[in-house]
């Protein structure tokens, strides 16, 4: 049995990560399962989603003097993000292609998918946009702690090589969705090789 092949999303809070899985799932050849960071949070019981306390085991945030909440990644954050690598690579190994959004908030998050990764196919892609067009997305949407997108967005791209980038606020979702396509159709997905040997 073949194993499947995964694509890799990255970026901050309200970049668009999730509305582009969206628009590309239907336009690919093959079947991908969508398996990404929210998806995997949200099988957390409730209070640890609603309550601070135990919110802040998984994700907290810090505010900063500039009023930027930055993120601190709690053992509970850690343990779920190790264990969502591992469950994409067990739907690779049965063959099951993977459409995954990441907000990489800690370079140790980065190394373990270098390091369980190794072997697949990996697509990674940036989802790129501008803070202050993150910022007027987070205000309204709504459903989002004010400040939230200012802090990852200074992190989730450090040390990062991507085989493509996207920009949403100079794309449509479609555009994304297709660019992400065409460059998955070329193959050679070179970045976590390279990423490898820095």
């Amino acid at each position: 049995m073949a194993q499947g092949k995964i694509i890799l999303m990255n970026g901050a809070s309200s970049a668009g990560k999730s509305s582009i899985i969206q628009a590309l799932q239907p336009i690919l050849n093959e079947a991908y399962l969508e398996a990404g960071i929210d998806k995997f949070l949200f099988m957390l019981p409730t209070d640890y989603l609603m309550k601070p306390h135990l919110w802040h085991e998984v994700i907290g945030y810090e505010k900063a003097d500039n009023g930027e909440l930055l993120p601190r990644v709690g053992w509970h954050g850690h343990q779920l993000m190790r264990g969502m690598h591992r469950a994409i690579t067990g739907l690779t190994q049965t063959g099951n292609n993977v459409v995954a959004d990441h907000v990489l908030l800690d370079s140790s998050w980065l190394d373990d998918c270098l390091n369980v990764f190794t072997g697949y196919d990996v697509l990674f892609v940036g989802i790129m946009c501008p803070l202050e067009v993150l910022e007027a997305r987070e205000k309204d949407r709504g459903d989002r702690t004010l400040g939230q997108a200012a802090g990852q967005a200074g992190i989730v791209h450090q040390g990062c090589i991507y085989d493509i980038e996207v920009d949403t606020s100079q794309l449509s979702t479609a555009e994304c969705a297709e660019q992400i396509k065409a460059r998955l159709l070329q193959g050679n997905f070179t970045a976590f090789e390279q990423l490898r040997q820095r």
